[in-house]
């Protein structure tokens, strides 16, 4: 349901609202109106007619001439006026005031709710002569009625003038922020296929400014981040081919010439005596494959710590923290690690060993610094949390270059569903901290 629709149809539902409730208190005077009126016209009537009687004892007085006049009168155009003769023999007298028109009159309905059962009300009066007659009034408030019906039709009109113009000026005060909304929303589902660089334009409504605002910095945050993502792409793809290209070179460096020594060798210790040639050839191999098995074992930990699955995380990082410090001895190293590490999922514990690795690595390339901590605990709220701190040259946190390294490390920890953050001032060293949801 659109808002238009939902707009209308609200305006519609008040509008009946008002109409339902106005018109009930609209009958309601309206009777109490024509109730009034016509017991004051009869109160009037009795009045008058009984002080016109009563003059009749001074001066000679003929009702029948007098009478008609007065019934003709416009305060006593509610009421049907007759006499009735001790010998109950009625007199009538015509109403002179033109009734009112069919078209005029007001619906049987409206006539049923506003109108009452009025009484015929008796009145005894003397004549002149001394006799006693008695005036019958009776209510005719339909005259009455059908101006209230005027009123009334006058009061509808203006409730439905009133709901028109409700919902002309609604729309058109509408017209312009429906017109921003499709704008929006063109604007998202271009966004929605990967165009990040979709610009919404300025608003001169000052809540889809800001809508407009919000959704352009994060356009804006999603075409960094997507720019990023390519870059670490195509930067990992570069340092996978580079590593293959490296490896295979060690291969046929180290493994090639090695195991042609090693045959040439065995062919020559098949061929001459053990002493002829100096030294023993197999000597010589056994030196050989052991320069093998150091190379093998190597390029086996520089692809993956076997050492991280057999003893754990805990074994892991102790022995990485030892390999640093034997080559940086002017760095000091230390670890804070629970036994618990060892019973995490092994997805985890690669992606902690790497993020430390490249920390290290970071720390002796640009951090000059003297020494650092390596922090490692479990909480009681189900979360593993990292801390690599050191004392070095640190920098503002605006500064901090986003280099393939923190991109890398960031991506491993969001990959976890967990929180990276960097901590540092300059001169006071930096703290990457990183939390780990657990399953």
């Amino acid at each position: 349901m659109s808002l238009r629709y939902q707009i209308n149809l609200r305006i519609l539902f008040s509008s009946l609202c008002i109409l339902l409730l106005g018109s009930s208190i609209a009958i309601w005077q309206a009777r109490d109106a024509v109730n009034k009126e016509i017991d004051s016209s009869i109160n009037l009537a009795v009045q008058l007619i009984t002080f016109g009687f009563s003059q009749a004892s001074q001066t000679p007085f003929n009702e029948t001439e007098w009478l008609p006049m007065f019934n003709s009168l416009n305060q006593t155009r509610h009421l049907s006026i007759q006499l009735k003769e001790p010998s109950g023999r009625t007199i009538g007298f015509a109403h002179k005031n033109p009734q009112t028109n069919n078209d005029e009159q007001p619906p049987q309905w409206f006539i049923n709710l506003v109108g009452a059962d009025y009484p015929k009300v008796e009145h005894q009066i003397t004549r002149f002569t001394g006799e006693q007659i008695t005036l019958l009034i009776q209510a005719n408030p339909l005259d009455e009625i059908t101006e209230v019906w005027q009123e009334s039709l006058g009061f509808f009109s203006s409730i439905f003038l009133l709901t028109l113009f409700t919902f002309l000026a609604v729309n058109l005060a509408f017209n312009k922020a429906l017109k921003s909304i499709a704008v929006i929303v063109d604007a998202l589902k271009v966004i929605e296929t990967g165009q990040y660089r979709q610009k919404l334009p300025d608003f001169s409504i000052q809540e889809y400014d800001s809508i407009a605002k919000a959704i352009n910095h994060m356009t804006g945050e999603l075409n960094a981040s997507q720019q990023e993502n390519r870059a670490l792409t195509q930067h990992t793809l570069a340092i996978q081919e580079e590593e293959r290209q490296r490896l295979s070179q060690e291969l046929h460096d180290e493994l090639g010439q090695s195991l042609t020594a090693i045959k040439v060798m065995a062919v020559t210790a098949g061929r001459s005596q053990a002493g002829a040639m100096g030294t023993r050839p197999t000597d010589a191999i056994i030196d050989i494959c052991d320069h093998l098995m150091t190379v093998v074992r190597s390029m086996m930990h520089q692809l993956h710590p076997l050492v991280l699955t057999e003893l754990g995380l805990k074994a892991t990082m102790e022995d990485l923290l030892n390999h640093w410090s034997l080559r940086n001895p002017e760095l000091k190293l230390t670890i804070d690690c629970p036994d618990e590490v060892d019973s995490l999922e092994q997805n985890i514990t690669i992606q902690i060993f790497r993020i430390v690795q490249e920390c290290l690595t970071n720390i002796v390339r640009h951090a000059q610094a003297s020494q650092a901590t390596i922090s490692l605990e479990i909480d009681h709220q189900k979360a593993l949390r990292l801390q690599v701190t050191d004392d070095g040259l640190g920098c503002a946190v605006d500064q901090v270059k986003t280099g393939f390294g923190l991109l890398g490390m960031k991506e491993r920890i969001n990959s976890l569903g967990g929180e990276f953050t960097i901590q540092t001032q300059p001169q006071q060293g930096m703290s990457i901290i990183a939390t780990i949801p657990l399953p």
